[in-house]
């Protein structure tokens, strides 16, 4: 593991660029069967949950059981960090392959598992 500084916040960020994705998916979304809209990796630990604009926010809730505050897109074409502590995006080394799901996984995803009107569900969401 390796401890990357910001020097704009002065802090230190545990990000652990040796750690592979946990699969291609949001694991918690995999295990109940349900759908996501983007998914996020965790820079410590390489867990994939789905964004905040997904109905679960399985990263976030993820970031804050563990204490694993940096994630990073698994968006393809996407190699953005973000500091959940400071609500800022930040600058990290390039993590452990697959940097992002597979290119032909739909979004939102997995396709099976979106229903027709997810629109209207992102929208209606509290």
């Amino acid at each position: 593991m390796t401890d990357h500084s910001s020097s704009e916040a002065g802090r230190t960020q545990v990000i652990d660029p040796t750690v592979g994705p946990s699969g291609p998916g949001c694991e918690e979304c995999t295990q109940t069967g349900d759908w996501w809209l983007h998914l996020r990796r965790c820079a410590t630990c390489g867990h994939i949950g789905c964004c905040d604009d997904s109905l679960n926010t399985h990263a976030s809730k993820h970031a804050e059981s563990t204490g694993h505050p940096i994630i990073r897109s698994f968006e393809p074409g996407e190699a953005w960090f973000y500091d959940y502590r400071r609500q800022a995006f930040i600058d990290g080394p390039e993590l452990a392959p697959p940097v992002s799901h597979p290119v032909d996984q739909s979004v939102p995803g997995p396709a099976n598992r979106v229903p027709g009107d997810w629109q209207r569900q992102l929208r209606q969401r509290g």
